[in-house]
């Protein structure tokens, strides 16, 4: 049966994705003043696996939300229907891999749930321009 894994364990797991993470934690906290919840070995699912997450809120919205496994991580990028005509808009700048999930993600009535697997940095800029795309950065200072 999965454990709970503190944060530094959860980041330890994540291997060769480990500088992704750290790169996209870097450009969130740049541009974006936010509240950061963690949340340790929730359980998912039927199998009742542990997963561990990060989300990243202000104004009870949530901007993203990043889900820890071993070897790689998840995010996920609630997209509205205004969001959705950004995204159609600048299509062409983002990778084909980014396309294809958003071709594939349903749309619910709430939006679409974009979950893109992250093992290393090739995505990392497209997730920044999703994350733009979704919210203006609050950040005056850059830092």
């Amino acid at each position: 049966m999965p454990h709970e894994k503190s944060f530094d364990d959860a980041v330890a797991a994540l291997g060769e994705a480990q500088g992704a993470w750290t790169r996209l934690l870097e450009l969130i906290r740049t541009h974006y003043e936010m509240d950061e919840l963690w949340t340790e070995g929730k359980a998912t699912g039927k199998l009742a696996n542990y997963r561990n997450e990060m989300k990243f809120r202000r104004g009870g919205k949530t901007l993203v939300t990043l889900y820890l496994r071993e070897g790689f991580f998840t995010v996920c990028v609630i997209l509205g229907k205004a969001e959705r005509e950004k995204f159609d808009l600048e299509r062409g700048a983002f990778s084909d891999y980014i396309r294809i999930v958003y071709d594939q993600t349903h749309t619910y009535h709430d939006g679409k749930w974009l979950g893109i697997e992250v093992r290393d940095e090739t995505y990392i800029d497209d997730i920044m321009r999703l994350l733009l795309i979704k919210r203006k950065p609050n950040r005056k200072d850059g830092k």
